[in-house]
């Protein structure tokens, strides 16, 4: 509860400063570049969220710099390190719309710092357009319609994952243990506990622990208990390494459920096989033969060398969506393109997208799960679309 308030708060100050502001002219309508920033954590426990969604709207912005610009004007990106913190993305978001001068901003990209930014974005008096790529809350577009998401929300994956249990898994209990500081882990579990007993699912334990804890073994031992079919552990993939380990250590064979902040993990973790009976909700497979799907693979690796995670995916689509609405709006005026992104329909990596009245994408998810090499070595791999 402290920490909500001390966010509230901070947003309520941003409030006060951005009242009366309007988005400056260095990289709109006047400029010889359009200028637009990225907002995320760079730095820090998530930082691999934050780097994989910069460097998929990067490589877009590099892709129509190369073919002539927006416009008629090159793409500048201008980035700031949040950090993972509201605070912080608050600070970083002053400061490219106070003093960077941008005409949309990407980000910010987990789940409290972008609702966060959402707040004081929508008490400008020509609310910025926005999209984060990977902030899932279901709070996150709910206040004011200038924040858009190219990813999924929570209660999708949630309600996603209870289905999958059912009626792929044959699941006729499960159990949940989630981190009750965040709203993505908190939101998930809900979620997923209110299709479950829909389902007819038996919900027949729930722990729950903190930021910053690392010995879950206490909550673990009463899943063990327990015994459930299935165990959902819906955080991030640090967290989560650390569970599936003592999960193993404690003999617990459920198998284990996730969502999008799994992606990262088999690099997380020394112990792969703690997830060969494991599954995660994702925006996309690098499986699909889709053309688009793999063409962005091929430019990706060509560009970083490596596998491109998920948010990798819904940045580059992130800046599809956004200069897609820009062009078709003919203008960086702040109004114009969000009304254009309104009405985008569009086919990008992660399926087509148009958006719901909420600015939230209509799409679907792909399940992946662990798969062991001849090598024996451990991989992500396609299961089903739900």
């Amino acid at each position: 509860m402290k920490k909500l308030l001390a966010v509230l708060l901070t947003a309520l100050l941003a409030v006060s400063l951005l009242a009366g502001c309007t988005t400056g002219q260095t990289g709109g309508e006047e400029s010889d570049v359009i200028k637009v920033g990225f907002l995320g954590p760079l730095t820090g426990n998530v930082a691999q969220y934050g780097i994989a969604v910069r460097d998929g709207v990067k490589m877009y912005i590099d892709k129509i710099n190369d073919e002539g610009g927006v416009l008629g004007k090159q793409v500048v990106l201008v980035e700031a390190d949040e950090q993972g913190d509201p605070t912080e993305a608050l600070n970083g978001f002053n400061k490219l719309v106070e003093q960077d001068k941008v005409v949309a901003i990407f980000g910010s990209v987990t789940s409290g710092p972008t609702i966060a930014v959402s707040e004081a974005s929508a008490a400008m008096d020509n609310p910025i357009p926005m999209i984060t790529a990977s902030a899932t809350a279901e709070d996150v577009t709910s206040f004011g319609d200038n924040m858009f998401r190219t990813c999924f929300l929570d209660p999708f994956q949630g309600q996603t994952m209870a289905k999958f249990a059912s009626e792929v898994l044959g699941a006729k209990t499960a159990a949940v243990i989630y981190n009750n500081s965040t709203d993505y882990s908190t939101g998930l579990y809900e979620s997923f506990n209110l299709v479950c007993q829909s389902l007819g699912v038996d919900v027949v334990a729930v722990e729950s622990y903190q930021d910053g804890d690392v010995d879950f073994k206490s909550q673990l031992t009463n899943v063990a208990a327990a015994n459930p079919d299935v165990l959902l552990v819906p955080d991030y993939y640090n967290q989560v390494a650390l569970i599936a380990r003592q999960s193993a250590e404690l003999g617990i064979t459920s198998a284990l459920l996730g969502c999008d902040g799994w992606d990262g993990v088999l690099n997380a973790t020394e112990t792969p096989e703690d997830l060969a009976n494991a599954y995660f909700s994702n925006h996309y497979s690098s499986d699909d033969p889709d053309p688009i799907v793999q063409d962005f693979l091929n430019a990706y690796k060509a560009v970083y060398g490596v596998e491109p995670m998920s948010f990798a995916a819904t940045g580059y689509d992130a800046a599809m969506v956004m200069f897609d609405a820009i062009t078709r709006a003919g203008t960086t005026e702040s109004s114009a393109v969000v009304a254009a992104l309104k009405v985008t329909n569009l086919a990008c990596v992660t399926g087509q997208i148009t958006f719901d009245e909420k600015c939230n994408p209509i799409k679907t998810c792909a399940i992946v799960k662990f798969v062991q090499d001849e090598d024996g070595n451990y991989n992500y791999a396609f299961d089903r679309k739900i």
